[in-house]
């Protein structure tokens, strides 16, 4: 067991394959095409007239020019559009990746890599899939497997439900911004790397939420980093954690963003309550507070000006009374004393 080698095998490397321009090629396939029929007409012609080998050889070049070459000259041709890529492969063996936009040649037996679909994105079936329309559009669509697109895409998961670092079940969605970065192994090194980014973005979102609580809500928690209040963080660890996965399927994770945040069904209603109570037991300490502040400014304003000579018992009286008006949820309604306290 100690001599046993493990053989690891490496990732496939992008190539950036260098081609012809196109435009050269096809001028002159398409001046082979009118030689090659002035060639058949010359031969018949000299058939009729002179009845000659002649004519027989320069029909023989015709047809084989008709037969090979014109078709292996136009299997060359490749056009590549704006942020696409053609993945070439030569008798199952990868040689480059065809980049930038324009018209170019390539070896004939070149072929151009299918690209895979997610699961999600298959090309629906038409009514008039048996008519002219329906071929053309099945036609373009077989076409665009073959690209492999560069573009800025954006992934946007179904919504889930998760546990977060106090156990409590919350429902969260992200939307992942991404692109191909390395198409050989986008292409190559996994089955299909939009599954699979997919997958992985699931994986990456469980882990990170499981770290954080929805909501940090304590006076000893509050520099704790939560979901809620700490977007820019999770979003941060979020998008490393799924580069950290994807980065063997030639991905580049521009960034993923928390789109849906909200308690399950289960316990919304306990933890609205929750919240409720949690605001209602701030705005009264916050009215307490400045009631206090305003009795002491009245004793003292009295006391100062000698408006009234007040006891203890008065002040004590006189301060219930205030707090009560200050700090009591409805309008207060007065008493006339016309006696005295004693």
């Amino acid at each position: 067991m100690e001599n046993e080698k493990v053989v690891v095998k490496e990732a496939t490397q992008e190539v950036i394959l260098k081609a012809k321009k196109g435009m050269p090629i096809l001028i002159l396939n398409l001046l082979g095409i009118l030689a090659s029929i002035v060639l058949f007409v010359w031969g018949i012609i000299s058939l009729e007239d002179t009845g000659g080998a002649f004519g027989g050889i320069l029909m023989g070049i015709a047809i084989f020019y008709w037969a090979l070459p014109v078709w292996l000259l136009f299997a060359g041709l490749k056009i590549v559009h704006p942020n696409e890529a053609l993945v070439m492969t030569l008798f199952g063996k990868y040689v480059g990746t065809l980049k930038g936009a324009g018209f170019y040649f390539v070896n004939p037996f070149m072929m151009a890599v299918a690209v895979p679909k997610s699961g999600n994105s298959d090309v629906p079936a038409t009514e008039d899939s048996e008519s002219l329309a329906g071929v053309a559009k099945t036609a373009a669509a077989g076409l665009a497997k073959k690209r492999l697109s560069l573009k800025t895409m954006a992934l946007s998961n179904n919504k889930q439900k998760i546990n977060d670092k106090l156990g409590n079940p919350i429902i969260i969605g992200i939307v992942v911004i991404w692109r191909v970065k390395d198409t050989a192994k986008a292409m190559f090194d996994v089955d299909n790397y939009m599954d699979y980014l997919s997958i992985q973005s699931d994986s990456a979102l469980r882990n990170i939420v499981r770290l954080y609580p929805y909501d940090a809500t304590d006076d000893e928690d509050a520099n704790e980093k939560s979901l809620r209040g700490s977007s820019l963080e999770v979003s941060r660890k979020l998008a490393e954690e799924i580069q950290s996965k994807v980065n063997v399927a030639g991905i580049e994770i521009i960034e993923a963003k928390i789109t849906h945040l909200a308690y399950a069904p289960e316990i919304a209603a306990a933890m609205l309550q929750r919240q409720q109570a949690s605001a209602i037991v701030d705005a009264r300490q916050l009215i307490v507070e400045g009631a206090v502040g305003m009795v002491e400014m009245a004793i003292e304003k009295l006391n100062e000006h000698s408006v009234v000579d007040l006891d203890e018992e008065r002040k004590a009286a006189m301060v219930s009374n205030l707090m009560v008006v200050l700090c009591g949820n409805r309008d207060a309604q007065p008493v006339v004393n016309s006696g005295s306290l004693y």
